[in-house]
């Protein structure tokens, strides 16, 4: 306990899943937890169970693609608790298409969320991580980024341009003692892909496909996140850090 202690940390995406889990156990490792969502209601339910629960979190309105919005959030962080150490680029959605069924609006939005969400994170956030001396930047790519074998086409460009934007963001910001780095998880049950779960058969296949014989959930990758934001490992940055049960090994 206490890997975070006093550190503040601005976690997207936090209102369910791997988001959620994360807010919880940065809490619970002594963070000050900035919980962003555009799903206020389950994001409220999240802040006051941590706080319920001797932790210190808020609680803002965020969507991922705006640059007001982004603005606005390290703005509020900042008025309320002076810095910010931490950034957890989680937020992100899933269209299932391939390419030639996907429609140009589905591409775009996919791309907001899940690729220029994660642009204007960095770009606002590093200028206070600078004047602070330090930092630690997290995002959340997929197994996608890396193999084609996943459906949905926007999806994994979008994953795509995360791992590749985070290398040039761990490069260019080492200087300043500014961690960077990617998360790639592989079939975690989150609300995110019930839908793709749902059926027994998708179920089964994603199971065969992966070596360790169970799916992977949202702690399996809290926890790699949690190493990352952390001082533990502080010499590490622009690394890929693949959560997925062994699937990558065939």
């Amino acid at each position: 306990m206490g890997k975070l202690n006093g550190k503040v940390v601005i976690i997207t995406g936090a209102a369910s899943g791997q988001g959620a889990y994360e807010a919880e156990l940065f809490a619970k490792e002594g963070a000050k937890v900035v919980a962003t969502d555009v799903q206020t209601d389950l994001l409220k339910k999240v802040v006051a169970n941590i706080n319920e629960n001797g932790g210190q979190a808020v609680s803002l309105k965020h969507d991922v693609a705006s640059e007001n919005e982004w603005k606005s959030i390290v703005r509020n962080t900042v008025e309320t608790y002076g810095q910010i150490d931490v950034l957890i680029n989680n937020a992100g959605i899933y269209i299932s298409n391939k390419v030639n069924e996907s429609t140009l609006d589905e591409w775009n939005r996919t791309m907001s969320i899940n690729a220029t969400g994660v642009y204007l994170g960095m770009k606002y956030v590093i200028p206070e991580m600078i004047k602070s001396g330090s930092g630690s930047i997290v995002n959340i790519s997929s197994i996608d980024s890396i193999i084609g074998s996943g459906n949905s086409a926007a999806y994994s460009a979008s994953k795509g341009a995360v791992r590749s934007l985070t290398k040039n963001a761990a490069f260019n910001y080492a200087k300043n003692k500014i961690r960077v780095n990617s998360v790639h998880p592989g079939v975690i049950i989150t609300p995110m892909n019930e839908h793709q779960l749902a059926s027994e058969s998708t179920k089964t296949f994603a199971q065969k496909n992966t070596p360790l014989p169970y799916l992977g959930k949202p702690e399996d990758v809290a926890y790699g996140v949690l190493y990352l934001a952390s001082d533990e490992s502080k010499f590490v940055t622009g690394i890929e850090l693949v959560i997925d049960g062994g699937l990558l090994t065939q």
